[in-house]
């Protein structure tokens, strides 16, 4: 089972939810419709990996940075950031025929974390960017989400139970593209501008 770090405490989450099409300008990016309720998939346990690649399966993956939040208690306790790793080529196939996403989605090591920190206080204005190879290539903003946190963790916790450990992704911003090999990723997350995580993967 694969885990995930809260501070100095280890957690295995049983599943991790994502929000798709959560940022107007990703929308536009992709050339997708603006949905008329919150869109969201799962990832399984076995989707989570802590090395970042360019491919799987000799399919190319693309990045998507998102802001996350760790669930204990049915409540979000910790943030983080994570990359949502897509078989972009795959998942167009998929929508064209009105398939579900989970061969582009859900694929093992779909999915990378960085560290959680807890969260104090009740509300935030977070902030966070994805540099590659030090250029700045995607920026987002709790403010310009479609669905922001708290209302997200209701609405999944209307139809699924959230366990211990479960973590929920929140869209990305625009400016998704291929992983290349041999690149260094490097993310930052900011709340009320105070910097509270630095994390940095090397392209396998």
């Amino acid at each position: 089972m694969q885990f995930i770090t809260l501070g100095s405490e280890r957690l295995t989450p049983s599943k991790v939810v994502c929000v798709g099409r959560n940022y107007t300008a990703h929308i536009a990016e992709l050339n997708n419709e603006t949905p008329d309720e919150m869109v969201l998939f799962n990832k399984p346990n076995s989707a989570i990996t802590h090395t970042l690649r360019a491919q799987h399966n000799r399919d190319v993956l693309h990045y998507e940075t998102e802001l996350c939040f760790v669930v204990k208690n049915r409540k979000f306790v910790g943030v983080g950031l994570g990359l949502d790793l897509t078989k972009r080529t795959v998942q167009s196939k998929l929508k064209n025929k009105g398939l579900p996403w989970e061969r582009a989605k859900a694929f093992d090591g779909s999915v990378v974390f960085s560290e959680f920190v807890a969260l104090s206080g009740s509300a935030h204005d977070f902030t966070f960017e994805l540099k590659i190879n030090g250029a700045v290539i995607q920026q987002g903003d709790t403010h310009f989400m479609l669905n922001k946190p708290e209302a997200i963790l209701q609405e999944i916790s209307e139809f699924m139970s959230l366990d211990d450990g479960d973590v929920v992704m929140t869209g990305t911003p625009s400016g998704v593209g291929e992983v290349a090999e041999n690149s260094t990723f490097s993310v930052a997350l900011y709340a009320n501008e105070q910097c509270l995580i630095e994390h940095q993967w090397q392209v396998a």
